[in-house]
């Protein structure tokens, strides 16, 4: 009986021990995977701050973003006006049509123009002579402000008479400052072989190469459906699709802007997988 009753004391002291050490690894365990978790929140609350710092940027600079559109002539064209309003500098996107009208709404909200952007150079976008109509456009102008005319380089010779040494040649890639604000030319030749886009903010001043809905056309002399259809998929196609949408004419029915992921979803001139079918789309053969 003292065997058996020293026995069984014997086993359930074993039992304690054991279940103690249990306990004790348990309470490691848990304590590791604190650390481990703190140690993660840390991480987390790190990047929580980057964010919020990044965001409280892009707020600070949305606030001194200056945006005017401006629906004129008889073609349905948009001018736009954007600047810094921190710095009261800013550009007019294609002036045309009511030269005037351009200056004043500028002036009113006491913005002073530094730079003229040109899409590209058909007279309805930078003035002169078209279907028996004498366009007001960049040389009016200048008569009013003295600023820098910028124009990709494959057709600067078609306003060097207009704005002398004033004239800014571009190429894709080049940036512009406005301000605290940074413009890059996005060169997308289809249109017109000098065709550009101007992305600031993530935005984009897509002139006639991208509208809602639509393209720009490719039957004009100097146009290629070849490089239209290039300039769509791999330029304009690759930019973020909450990148906003502003197009140089007012063709979709009252619609100001889109959107480049609304346009990859609904836009068939953009949804072509073959420049043969892109073709086939835009009516071209």
């Amino acid at each position: 009986m003292e065997v058996n009753r020293f026995g069984n004391a014997s086993i359930a002291s074993i039992a304690c021990s054991v279940h103690s050490v249990q306990r004790l690894l348990r309470l490691r365990d848990g304590q590791r995977r604190y650390r481990r978790n703190d140690a993660t929140d840390a991480t987390t609350l790190q990047t929580q701050r980057r964010y919020r710092r990044n965001d409280a940027m892009d707020a600070m600079t949305l606030q001194t973003l200056y945006l005017k559109q401006i629906e004129v002539g008889q073609m349905a064209n948009y001018v736009y006006l954007i600047g810094s309003t921190k710095t009261k500098d800013v550009a007019v996107v294609d002036p045309a049509w009511e030269i005037d009208r351009i200056v004043e709404l500028a002036r009113a909200d006491e913005m002073r123009i530094t730079h003229i952007l040109a899409t590209h150079t058909h007279p309805d976008h930078v003035g002169g002579k078209l279907y028996g109509l004498q366009i007001q456009g960049i040389a009016e102008l200048l008569e009013r402000v003295d600023a820098k005319v910028v124009v990709h380089r494959a057709e600067a010779g078609h306003l060097t008479p207009l704005a002398g040494s004033n004239i800014m040649r571009v190429d894709h890639g080049d940036t512009l400052n406005l301000g605290d604000l940074t413009m890059t030319m996005i060169h997308t030749p289809g249109h017109t072989p000098g065709s550009q886009c101007f992305l600031v903010q993530n935005r984009l001043f897509s002139g006639d190469t991208l509208f809602i809905g639509s393209c720009g056309r490719v039957d004009l002399p100097g146009s290629s459906p070849d490089q239209m259809y290039d300039s769509l998929t791999n330029r304009l196609m690759k930019l973020d699709d909450k990148t906003v949408l502003l197009p140089g004419h007012n063709y979709a029915a009252g619609r100001t802007s889109s959107s480049i992921g609304e346009e990859r979803k609904q836009n068939p001139c953009v949804q072509s997988r073959s420049l043969a079918e892109f073709l086939r789309t835009v009516g071209y053969v």
